[in-house]
C-alpha cells in the first residue's frame, strides 16, 4: 500500500499517551486536547511512556486508519513539554520514524548585523 503524503498534514501529541486507547480514545484526544477534527484526513502521532511504542491515527476516505510501530530496541525521539499539539513536516515525519532526533537539533540563526 503506497500512502499519498500530497496534502497532508502531520500533528504529534507531545508527551505520554496511554498506548491501551485505540481510535475510538485517540480520536476523543485529537479532539478535546489536540484540538483538530479526527476527520479531516491528517495525520496525528502519539508516542507511550517508554517512548518504544508510536501510533498514528488518520481518517481515510470511509474510515480511520491507526498504525503502530512498536521499536525492540532503541526509543523515538520525542518531545515531553505541554504544547497541545505541535505540526511536523513529512520530512520530519520521515525521520522520526529513523530515529533521528531533529526535536533537539541546531536551529536557524538570524543576525540583523554583522559585528
Amino acid at each position: 500500500m503506497k500512502v499519498n503524503f500530497e496534502g497532508v498534514r502531520v500533528f504529534i501529541k507531545p508527551g505520554v499517551t496511554d498506548m491501551r486507547k485505540q481510535i475510538n480514545g485517540l480520536s476523543v484526544l485529537v479532539e478535546e486536547e489536540m484540538r483538530q477534527d479526527p476527520l479531516n484526513g491528517h495525520l496525528y502521532l502519539f508516542c507511550n511512556k517508554n517512548r518504544s511504542r508510536l501510533k498514528i491515527l488518520y481518517w481515510d476516505r470511509n474510515g480511520f486508519c491507526l498504525w503502530l510501530k512498536r521499536l525492540e530496541q532503541d526509543r523515538f525521539p520525542w518531545p515531553m513539554n505541554s504544547e497541545e499539539c505541535r505540526e511536523l513536516t513529512v520530512g520530519e515525519l520521515e525521520m522520526l520514524l529513523k530515529g533521528i532526533n531533529f526535536f533537539t537539533a541546531h536551529k536557524k540563526l538570524k543576525f540583523s548585523a554583522v559585528s
